[in-house]
């Protein structure tokens, strides 16, 4: 009774997507949460594209959206209170607008509720994991309970018990990086009458400030605090409406839900992986608030892992595969963590002197059009694209979509008029994408059969259905014309795509690569014969 393929330890939002996702896979999984209940506190208050597009993978993107404010940017003020710089993305390449406003306590109860659709999960309270030991065959887990200590077995646990994770102490892992000197006090207040829905940014040296409008008329403030400032100096509510009187005089006498004081870290576990224990999560990494990344790293975190843990246990993969995991993961990671570091400096100049040479600078970019797109598209967030792991590489140009790279999810248009996001037609495993105007060599067709990878044809956005190509399988046509030139810049006719929907392999028109794709799928425990 207390054996478990999978137990995942901790109940924020990343342990929650993991176990949605192993869910949806099919796989029985225990959630353990040392607390009494779901943390009900407003955290992280921004989730991203990808982020959606994992809700979205995971059935509950609609239960989702109409609880969040989506498409928000970001206006930069000087110290003189001028607005200086905006940050306002449209584009959608992962099928949702770049950044959103959410609530966290909102999310981590829709994905709890989303694990009732799942018998075959179950999630304990007051369940403390008190020790660890590990073994060929599992991992034996010593836990605490309201009536006494209990063993629980696992094939495979997840450590997504946040900053202060016990699973990364207990598996040797240590945090580099480094904490920032800076605090901040964050507030975040209710009923808000003001509707300006963008965040706004105060790069101030007397005190740098971010207004952050939130859903359900919340709005958040953070303000820098100066050295020697105290927590008691800091959390006194009548210095706090008068910080928030300056930047809006409307929200000064607004009700307070909740007032911290917070030290950032730039830090990252040395290892996420020992045997049969993986972390996940702020228990792999902490990334400063400043990108709005560190609850959307976690995701990325539950959206890799699960699908390979899936895969290994239902046999389809061997454990091998497991290795990918850090070897994708912490490099990006790392590399969000750095972009956060840097936009802080930015927003919190040391003199006047710094902030006007900052902003000015800024303002002289915005004035050549391709380096304005650049900021304002967002452009210099890392792009979700791995340097190793499980794919196969082609050398290509800079701009393309890599090989290990996430691909974009335009919406597709089915016969008959009605559109689709690609990832609705790709399924939830591997799927092959094909140019509709080619044929589908032999090798290309087997090795779907052999992976069960749906097998999705598309026409280009110049192109018309016609009935008889209807009759021979699912087509759909892509009207935003984003496949067609992806594989124009490969020389390929077609993509094999992970089920996390980052590009496993280009394949060509003649199957000439077939080998080379077959060898990296058998280096990692599929058995696919001749």
């Amino acid at each position: 009774m207390n054996r478990y393929p999978v137990v995942v330890i901790g109940t924020g939002p990343t342990g929650l997507l993991l176990a949605n996702f192993l869910g949806r896979y099919g796989i029985k999984t225990l959630v353990l949460e040392r607390l009494d209940a779901l943390l009900d506190e407003p955290r992280a208050v921004s989730i991203d594209d990808e982020s959606l597009r994992a809700l979205q993978a995971v059935g509950l993107v609609d239960q989702v959206l109409p609880s969040i404010v989506q498409g928000y940017g970001v206006h930069y003020f000087s110290y003189a209170q001028a607005e200086f710089a905006r940050i306002e993305p449209r584009s959608e390449e992962y099928g949702f607008p770049k950044r959103n406003a959410f609530r966290q306590a909102v999310l981590v109860g829709q994905l709890a509720q989303g694990l009732a659709r799942f018998p075959q999960v179950e999630m304990r309270f007051q369940h403390e994991v008190t020790g660890l030991r590990q073994s060929d065959e599992g991992v034996t887990l010593e836990v605490k309970t309201p009536t006494g200590v209990i063993q629980v077995e696992a094939d495979y646990v997840v450590g997504a018990d946040g900053g202060r994770s016990s699973t990364r102490d207990r598996i040797g892992s240590t945090l580099e990086g480094h904490t920032f000197a800076e605090r901040w006090l964050i507030v975040d207040l209710l009923s808000r009458s003001t509707p300006f829905r963008h965040t706004r940014t105060y790069c101030d040296p007397a005190r740098p400030a971010i207004r952050l409008p939130g859903p359900d008329a919340t709005v958040r403030y953070e303000f820098m605090l100066k050295p020697g400032e105290t927590e008691d100096f800091a959390l006194d509510e009548a210095r706090i409406k008068a910080w928030i009187r300056e930047r809006e005089p409307s929200d000064e006498h607004l009700p307070l839900a909740r007032k911290v004081v917070y030290t950032f870290h730039a830090r990252i576990a040395s290892t996420w992986r020992q045997g049969r224990v993986f972390l996940a999560g702020d228990a792999a990494h902490l990334t400063p608030p400043f990108a709005g990344q560190g609850m959307n790293s976690g995701l990325r975190d539950a959206v890799n892992l699960s699908w390979k843990l899936a895969s290994v246990l239902q046999g389809q993969s061997g454990p091998a595969l497991l290795d990918s995991y850090q070897q994708e993961r912490k490099p990006h990671a790392w590399a969000l963590i750095k972009m956060a570091v840097l936009i802080g400096k930015y927003m919190q100049p040391k003199s006047r002197f710094g902030a006007m040479a900052a902003q000015w600078a800024l303002k002289l970019i915005s004035l050549f059009r391709p380096a304005r797109d650049y900021v304002l598209q967002l452009k210099f967030k890392p792009k979700p694209r791995f340097q190793q792991g499980f794919f196969v590489p082609q050398a290509l140009g800079k701009e393309a979509v890599h090989s290990g790279q996430l691909l974009p999810q335009p919406w597709m248009e089915a016969p008959g008029g009605g559109k689709v996001r690609l990832d609705a037609a790709l399924g939830t495993g591997f799927a092959l994408l094909w140019q509709a105007d080619q044929a589908l060599p032999d090798a290309w067709r087997q090795l779907a059969r052999q992976l069960d990878a749906r097998i999705v044809r598309f026409l280009r956005v110049q192109d018309d259905f016609l009935s008889e190509q209807e009759a021979q399988g699912e087509r759909l046509r892509d009207v935003q014309n984003v496949l067609g030139p992806i594989l124009d810049d490969a020389g390929a006719a077609g993509v094999l795509v992970r089920p996390d929907r980052y590009l496993f392999a280009y394949l060509d028109a003649q199957a000439q690569r077939s080998e080379e794709v077959r060898r990296t799928l058998s280096r990692n425990g599929w058995e696919l014969g001749a």
